[in-house]
């Protein structure tokens, strides 16, 4: 249990996190039987920030879309170009979305790869959930000389899941990325055994 010990963030902080993983994972494919359905171009596949845009990355689907999704008819416009922000499979692809180079992460924060061992994090988890990085059992960050309060533990990693990766094997160990203040970014990576919990809109761990 976090409980307490996560520290609530002014809501400005995540309304901006939130902007920007909005952008990230894209606009919603609209299923409403409505008239006036557009072709339009949908991820395939997860494409990572940077990364030049192919065919194979896309496919099309007919539907009711509001302004700013890419036309099947534009195509080429945006073959070739960059991904400003990571895009996720299934979502509609916005030209906003598309540039000459990453705009990923924002100012201001980092994203950093973590090794969670089995039993580590929820086996849903996916990008998007806001979270909190925590010491597992023994997961002190090894320093000579801690005062009381270093002995106590580091403090939890406040962030947001930008990618998870599968393990090689059953019981192994899976690579979650999350997003988090660069201020804080070497304290996450120095945690051993890092524990990741899922955190509700209203600060306190999800049940």
């Amino acid at each position: 249990m976090v409980g307490g010990g996560v520290r609530r963030r002014p809501g400005w902080v995540w309304a901006g996190v939130g902007a920007v993983l909005v952008s990230a994972v894209g606009f919603t494919v609209i299923a409403a039987d409505l008239s006036g359905r557009t072709d339009v171009l949908v991820l395939a596949r997860d494409v990572p920030a940077g990364a030049a845009l192919t065919a194979r990355d896309l496919r099309t689907v007919k539907v009711a879309a509001e302004a700013g999704v890419v036309p099947v008819a534009d195509t080429a416009k945006v073959l070739g170009k960059q991904a400003r922000v990571p895009l996720v499979a299934g979502s509609l692809l916005s030209g906003r979305q598309m540039g000459e180079a990453a705009d990923f992460p924002p100012a201001g924060w980092s994203q950093v790869p973590l090794a969670v061992e089995a039993g580590g994090s929820p086996p849903d988890l996916t990008r998007g959930k806001r979270i909190a990085v925590v010491a597992g059992p023994g997961g002190l960050p090894a320093a000579a000389g801690r005062d009381d309060e270093e002995a106590a533990g580091p403090a939890p990693v406040l962030g947001t899941v930008t990618g998870v990766q599968a393990p090689e094997s059953t019981g192994g160990v899976r690579v979650v990325t999350v997003l988090v203040e660069t201020s804080a970014a070497r304290r996450a990576a120095a945690m051993e055994h890092p524990r990741i919990v899922v955190i509700s809109a209203k600060g306190r761990e999800a049940l």
